[in-house]
């Protein structure tokens, strides 16, 4: 069992991390793998809405989001964490998301993520938290991804890592996340080892609100 955690920060080594950190070190104590990755300080161009990826089954632009979709693949669990700014997602990471989710969903049916348990988890010096959380928990609810929850909403305050380290409520909630994440994967594991199947995959139904 694997768990992929995505720091969305420009900053590698700050409160984002900190919280994945705290993820990270309770997935190990309770068996689990994971890897946080971070999608780095370049540049990610949106996505252009060309559904070159219905063709490529990847996105046209050959960058960070392709490199991390291709690990996604061999993961069991995700976790995406983002700093707020402007009370929603780091800009980098909202492309990052768009164009992921969308090239998977549209280009190769949805293999990386389908039921594969995901969480959300924010950083804030103040506020903004809560809509970021919301904001991000609807990327999986449209790709069939449980969503992993915590005792409280997955968010950490702070200014610096050394501030994070003051917010004990916060990293708690980090623990009890990455607890409940293990759970559900061995949860799933177990359930395919005793033969239970995957729900039924439908094809999907597309419409408008044009009569």
């Amino acid at each position: 069992m694997k768990v992929l955690l995505v720091n969305g920060s420009p900053n590698k080594n700050g409160c984002t991390n900190r919280a994945l950190e705290e993820i990270r070190n309770t997935l190990e104590k309770e068996g689990v793998e994971s890897e946080i990755f971070w999608i780095g300080v370049k540049p990610i161009g949106g996505c252009m809405g060309c559904n070159k990826c219905a063709e490529l089954k990847k996105c046209v632009l050959n960058d960070v989001v392709n490199e991390f979709r291709e690990k996604a693949y061999g993961a069991d669990g995700f976790v995406f964490g983002s700093p707020v700014h402007y009370a929603g997602m780091a800009g980098n990471m909202g492309s990052f998301m768009d164009r992921l989710f969308f090239s998977e969903f549209v280009g190769n049916e949805n293999k990386a993520f389908r039921l594969k348990p995901a969480a959300a988890v924010v950083s804030a010096r103040r506020s903004g938290t809560t809509a970021t959380f919301s904001q991000m928990n609807k990327y999986f609810t449209i790709q069939e991804m449980p969503v992993v929850s915590s005792r409280y909403w997955n968010m950490v305050h702070g200014f610096t890592p050394e501030d994070v380290e003051k917010d004990e409520e916060g990293l708690y909630n980090m623990r009890v996340l990455a607890r409940n994440m293990a759970y559900l994967l061995k949860c799933q594991e177990a359930a395919a080892k005793a033969g239970v199947a995957l729900p039924e995959k439908e094809s999907p139904v597309f419409t408008n609100f044009i009569r």
